[in-house]
């Protein structure tokens, strides 16, 4: 790099259905980053797919509406091409991205792949912590394995359903019972999300589930406290103080976490000491069971009968704005949302180079 500063590609948008979510997020990352020390070049990606690469950044947009880029053509080939110079004998421009895109193709390892093939650093999990982090069957198994306590479940495909409806639901009731919720397997945001009390409600929960996966996943009702804690590292990871969502609908759907404000966060959780250390060591847990990098939330049930800690899943993109439950975890924990942007970046920075020194053949 010509200058001593870090040049970040930032990746915002998406076509998935948190793109607003995704734009509040760079608004906030952008204003946050100290400018002496980094400069951004911003990559939009429009509702429709369309990728756009802005100029070189010394200052934050004045207006979230100028993250869209508007005066710039949508070009892949110019993204792709800012992307891979330093593959085409180029100097590498970018130092490091950034995505901020939550669901598909933004936290499921699609562009964490992309990266890889770019050889570039990326801020956050790779590619195989990404998918099963966004699968909630493959997550559910992994906690399994590594001994990690969760509500009973069931899953199938949509040609199971087909084929096994009657003898499905059967299974489904007994092993877990009424109320249940019904998801698609692969969504981020308690979209799809729904709970049935009955095998008629379970029926039109399942086939609307199916609208968005083709896998769905049919969990126990548990009566809990929600619980969540960020874990932040690579080979050692550390987990902050935990923290409670106390929601205001019957679970913490899409309504809940974005829009109508009433769910409320408790940090630090009201919770023992001794109930706090066991929820960050399951949280590292957790962070390792999907050989996590970066940065993961791991969100727990805190069962009110007993107070069983159940891991429910992880997040390994969380939302980033300086309210969302991550940063606010961190700063609880004693670091800023400033300071975390840097840790982040430092983090990305050791994973690419201890990759760079694996070998890729047997000489």
């Amino acid at each position: 790099m010509g200058n001593a500063k870090t040049t970040v590609g930032l990746v915002y948008g998406g076509k998935s259905g948190e793109h607003e979510v995704s734009l509040q997020t760079a608004y906030a990352v952008m204003n946050a980053f100290d400018y002496d020390k980094y400069e951004i070049i911003p990559f939009y990606i429009s509702k429709q797919g369309v990728w756009k690469v802005g100029a070189v950044l010394e200052a934050p947009f004045p207006a979230i509406e100028q993250l869209k880029l508007s005066g710039v053509a949508g070009d892949m080939g110019t993204a792709l091409n800012a992307l891979f110079s330093g593959l085409s004998g180029g100097e590498q421009v970018i130092d490091v991205m950034f995505p901020l895109l939550h669901g598909t193709n933004g936290e499921d390892g699609t562009i964490q792949g992309l990266f890889e093939m770019a050889n570039i650093p990326y801020i956050g999990a790779g590619v195989l912590a990404s998918s099963a982090g966004m699968d909630k069957v493959v997550m559910k198994k992994l906690f399994g394995e590594a001994g990690l306590e969760q509500c009973d479940y069931c899953y199938f495909n949509a040609a199971n359903w087909r084929q096994r409806k009657h003898e499905l639901i059967v299974d489904l009731e007994d092993k877990l019972g009424y109320p249940v919720f019904v998801k698609p397997a692969n969504l981020g945001s308690s979209v799809g999300i729904s709970k049935a009390n009955d095998k008629e409600s379970l029926i039109k929960a399942v086939d609307y589930a199916f609208r968005y996966d083709t896998k769905v996943i049919i969990e126990e009702f548990v009566d809990a406290r929600e619980v969540e804690v960020a874990v932040l590292g690579n080979e050692e990871p550390e987990a902050s103080v935990p923290g409670e969502i106390v929601s205001s609908g019957e679970y913490y759907d899409y309504a809940a976490k974005y829009t109508d404000g009433k769910s409320q966060m408790l940090i630090p959780a009201p919770v023992d000491p001794e109930v706090a250390d066991r929820l960050r060591e399951s949280a590292i847990l957790a962070f390792k069971a999907i050989e996590g990098s970066g940065i993961t939330r791991a969100d727990f049930f805190l069962r009110k009968s007993d107070g069983k800690i159940l891991i429910n899943e992880v997040n390994t993109m969380p939302g980033f704005t300086p309210f969302s439950m991550y940063p606010l975890l961190w700063r609880e924990t004693g670091v800023s949302y400033k300071a975390l942007l840097d840790r982040m970046i430092g983090l990305a920075l050791e994973r690419y180079r201890f990759r760079q020194g694996l070998k890729y053949d047997n000489e």
